[in-house]
This record gives C-alpha cells, structure tokens and sequence, in this order.
C-alpha cells in the first residue's frame, strides 16, 4: 500500500513539474518601461486621493441618520 501511494506521488509530482511554465524575462530597456506606463496612464491622470470622493459622506446630517428626506413624498400623493 505504501508503495503504490509513493508511486502515485512521484508521478503526480513529474507531471505537475512537466505542466510548469516559466515566465519569459522582460527584456524592454528602462526608456521603454517608461514609455509603456506613461502611455497606460488614464486620460485624467492617477487619482492620488481616492478617499475624497467619500468626504461628503463622512459629514453630519442634521435630520439625523434616520430622519426622513425633506422632499420626499409618501406614496401616491406626488405627480
């Protein structure tokens, strides 16, 4: 029984190494590095400051955090 599971183990193993691909280095020159990240970038530029969008949110509501909308209408009685 041991056997076999060592047999089994050892196959397993030279298949997996058989399946292994390794990568190719990246040969481009530094120039180009940059080159290729600089034409990568978003029209507008990285956002450094992802976190303001959400200042708004970290205001105070004066209603409360559970108090009703000042236009909202109940239902039916709009349109």
């Amino acid at each position: 029984m041991d056997k076999r599971l060592q047999k089994r183990h050892k196959r397993q193993v030279s298949r997996a190494k058989e399946r292994v691909r390794l990568s190719e280095p990246d040969l481009r020159t530094p120039e180009q590095l940059r080159a290729a990240r600089e034409a990568s970038q978003p029209a507008g530029g990285w956002r450094n400051r992802a976190h303001a969008l959400y200042s708004k949110l970290s205001t105070p509501n004066p209603a409360g955090p559970a108090g009703p909308a000042a236009d909202s209408t109940a239902k039916g009685e709009g349109e």
